[in-house]
C-alpha cells in the first residue's frame, strides 16, 4: 500500500475509533438513570472524602503509566531471529509513544467486547515500518500476539492474587457456589497452556519466555495494586469500607470475580456494580463502581485529546 494511502487509512481508523467512543460516552451519559443517588452521595461527603476522591483522580495516570509500562516491557523485546544489536532503533517505543498508545487503546476497547479493540488501536498508533525487521510479521501481527501475552499476565495477576484472597473469605466463596470454582479452575488451567506454549507459538515475533512472562506477571500485579488503592480510596469516601488491612483483600476478591465474569463494556459498570455489592455488602459499593469508572475510562479517553495535540 502507498504511504500516502496507508497514511489515510491509518487516520480514517484513529479518528474513526475515537468518534464512536465519545458517541459511547455520551450515550452512556445521558441514560445514567441514577444521578439523584450520586448527587446525595455526592453532597453528604465531607473534605476528608473529598480529599480521597482527588488522591484517586490523582493516582489515574499513575495507573495509566504502569500499563505504558508494561506495554513498552512487551513491545521492545526484540525477535529471537534477530541479534538484538541488529534490530533497527525504530522497531521499538518510548515511554512516551507508549502512553499515546494506551490512552488511545482506551477509547476502542470501550466500544468492542472484552476490550478486544485495545491492543489493534495500539498498532494503528505504532510509528513503525512493515517488515523493517528480517523473519518477522507486520507490526498489528507483533501487537496482537503480545497483546495476547500482556492480557494473560495481567489476567494471571488477578487470579493468583483474589484465588489467594478468596481463600481467607469463607463467606463469599460459600456464595459463589462450585460452578464459579470450576471455572477458575479452568481458567488457570487455560492460563497454564497459554504460557507453556507462549515461547515456541509467537517466536517469530518476538522472545517470549519465561524471565519476560514473570516480570510482565509482577508489573500486572503492581498496577492490580493501584486499581485496589483507587477503589479503596472510593469505597472509603462513600462510606461503603473502612481503611483496614482485612477489607483491602477484598479487593483482590472484587477484581477477580470482575475480571472473570463475561461481560461487554456497554453492560460493564452493572456487572461490576452488582459484584460490588456481593463483596463489600452496601449499595453504595455499586456507587463506588460507577465513580471510579468514570476516573479510569472516562478520564483517559478526555486525556488522549491532549496527548494527541502534543503528538509530534
Amino acid at each position: 500500500m502507498p504511504d500516502m494511502d496507508r497514511k489515510t487509512l491509518y487516520h480514517i481508523i484513529e479518528w474513526s475509533v475515537a468518534f464512536a467512543a465519545c458517541v459511547f460516552l455520551v450515550y452512556k451519559i445521558a441514560t445514567y438513570d441514577d444521578y439523584t443517588a450520586l448527587g446525595e452521595t455526592l453532597r453528604g461527603m465531607g473534605w476528608q472524602q473529598w480529599t480521597a476522591i482527588a488522591l484517586c483522580v490523582a493516582l489515574m495516570p499513575l495507573n495509566m503509566a504502569l500499563e505504558a509500562w508494561r506495554w513498552k516491557t512487551l513491545w521492545n523485546v526484540p525477535s529471537d531471529q534477530v541479534p538484538s544489536d541488529q534490530v533497527p532503533r525504530t522497531n521499538e517505543i518510548s515511554f512516551l509513544d507508549a502512553h499515546r498508545q494506551v490512552y488511545y487503546s482506551k477509547l476502542a476497547g470501550l466500544i468492542t467486547p472484552w476490550r478486544l479493540g485495545e491492543y489493534p488501536a495500539r498498532g494503528v498508533l505504532m510509528e513503525v515500518q512493515r517488515d523493517q525487521v528480517p523473519g518477522t510479521k507486520d507490526s498489528m501481527t507483533k501487537v496482537l500476539a503480545m497483546g495476547a501475552v500482556g492480557s494473560a499476565t495481567m489476567t494471571a495477576a488477578i487470579v493468583l492474587a483474589g484465588v489467594t484472597a478468596l481463600a481467607f473469605s469463607p463467606a463469599i466463596m460459600s456464595q459463589l457456589g462450585d460452578s464459579y470454582l470450576y471455572a477458575l479452575v479452568m481458567v488457570i488451567l487455560v492460563l497454564m497452556i497459554a504460557f507453556a506454549l507462549a515461547p515456541k507459538a509467537l517466536k517469530k515475533y518476538a522472545e517470549v519466555n519465561g524471565a519476560l512472562v514473570v516480570k510482565s506477571i509482577a508489573q500486572s500485579f503492581v498496577r492490580l495494586v493501584c486499581w485496589c488503592v483507587q477503589l479503596a480510596l472510593v469505597l472509603w469516601a462513600l462510606g461503603a469500607v473502612s481503611l483496614q488491612p482485612s477489607a483491602f483483600s477484598l479487593l483482590f476478591v472484587y477484581y477477580l470475580l470482575a475480571t472473570i465474569t463475561p461481560n461487554v463494556p456497554i453492560a460493564e459498570i452493572g456487572v461490576r456494580g452488582a459484584w460490588a455489592i456481593l463483596v463489600f455488602g452496601t449499595m453504595n459499593a455499586a456507587m463506588a463502581g460507577v465513580l471510579l469508572w468514570i476516573i479510569n475510562t472516562l478520564l483517559p479517553c478526555v486525556v488522549w485529546v491532549f496527548l494527541k495535540k502534543n503528538a509530534k
